[in-house]
């Protein structure tokens, strides 16, 4: 191992070890941008509409485009001698447990009030090369090194049209029961050693990058959908189904796909319900968030669920908590939470008479 591995080894050290601290400063970088319901996470206020809206009322348009992006060196990373991108060092020296560059939806345009989202062709490594890449700058500036100009070469990290923009989809779960109109949501622990992003944080659950089940031309067009990739995240980190799909000659039918098509029922009956809070950026690492709810009546919860999954791929899922102010406060506050799950929690508050229609 060179010198330079050394030295990029240490501060993605540091990036891990001081993650939540990072990102609480380099929210600082952003004032002229809106913190998302007071937290860290940034967003151009266009992004965040004044209500909650249906999940069903956002739009989505896919273009077939597959737009160039500059390599990490290009943009002013400093990486060990012979990488040219932030992913191939990640790669050879840090990679977890799961480390695919699969295809994505790429984010190419926001309407007002994330109304209507465009989406292009894009790969997992494209965010990793740009963001993650800016996060491990923002840690070596701290520890007195150079970090190179790839954060002043994104710029704005809410301009799509700057960097490769993977949106994940972060949905807070909430299990309601209308009789004692009780509530209760459920956190996700994400394992440093098994995801490539935000290790050693809270999350909502599920949480995932918004792609297709697999690289083929049909599950492109298939999935194109923000309630089946939610139903393919709850099945795997609620319900503890593996990621794997019989899809490599023609797509997933989510319609003889009991868990799915009960999902929809749920939602389609409201028994389930769904919103979408927002899109945000994390200001450390440039993650952009589809800010999302879903809450379900406490009979449908049991019966898609039953019992949830304690550990999955990606990490620990904590035991539900009660949805109350201190328990709220307690993880908007005073837990490492990454920006996007403190924004979707707090919004869950703050909107609470709408999401909880039964409860004052």
């Amino acid at each position: 191992m060179d010198e330079s591995e050394r030295e990029w080894l240490e501060v993605r050290a540091y990036l891990q070890e001081h993650r939540f601290r990072l990102g609480v400063e380099a929210a600082g970088e952003f004032d002229g941008h809106l913190k998302v319901f007071g937290t860290p996470l940034v967003a151009r206020a266009e992004w965040v509409p004044d209500r909650p809206v249906p999940l069903g009322d956002v739009q989505l348009r896919l273009i077939d485009e597959r737009r160039s992006v500059p390599t990490s060196r290009e943009l002013g990373a400093v990486l060990p001698e012979g990488d040219e991108h932030y992913s191939d060092a990640f790669g050879r020296l840090a990679a977890p447990r799961v480390f695919q560059n699969r295809s994505t939806y790429r984010l190419v345009d926001v309407d007002k009030g994330a109304g209507l989202l465009t989406f292009s062709d894009g790969s997992y490594f494209d965010s990793l090369d740009a963001g993650e890449a800016s996060g491990h700058a923002f840690a070596a500036e701290r520890l007195g090194r150079d970090g190179g100009g790839i954060r002043r070469a994104v710029g704005d990290p809410c301009d799509p049209q700057r960097r490769g923009m993977n949106l994940a989809v972060s949905a807070l779960t909430v299990r309601y029961d209308p009789e004692p109109d009780s509530a209760e949501f459920f956190l996700h622990w994400r394992d440093p050693a098994k995801v490539g992003h935000a290790g050693g944080l809270y999350q909502v659950v599920p949480s995932g990058v918004f792609q297709a089940s697999g690289d083929g031309a049909w599950n492109r067009a298939a999935d194109f959908s923000l309630v089946r990739f939610l139903a393919r995240e709850y099945a795997e980190e609620l319900g503890g189904r593996d990621e794997e799909y019989d899809n490599a000659t023609h797509g997933i039918d989510y319609d003889a796909w009991p868990f799915a098509r009960d999902f929809v029922a749920a939602l389609d009956s409201g028994g389930a319900r769904a919103w979408c809070l927002g899109i945000g950026v994390d200001p450390l690492t440039f993650a952009t968030d589809l800010l999302a709810v879903v809450v379900f009546d406490a009979a449908v919860f049991d019966g898609l669920f039953g019992r949830v999954v304690a550990d999955n791929d990606e990490g620990r899922v904590l035991a539900g908590r009660p949805f109350t102010e201190a328990e709220v406060h307690r993880f908007v506050e005073g837990e490492p939470m990454q920006a996007a799950g403190a924004a979707i929690l707090a919004g869950a508050w703050q909107h609470r008479e709408v999401l909880l229609p039964h409860r004052s």
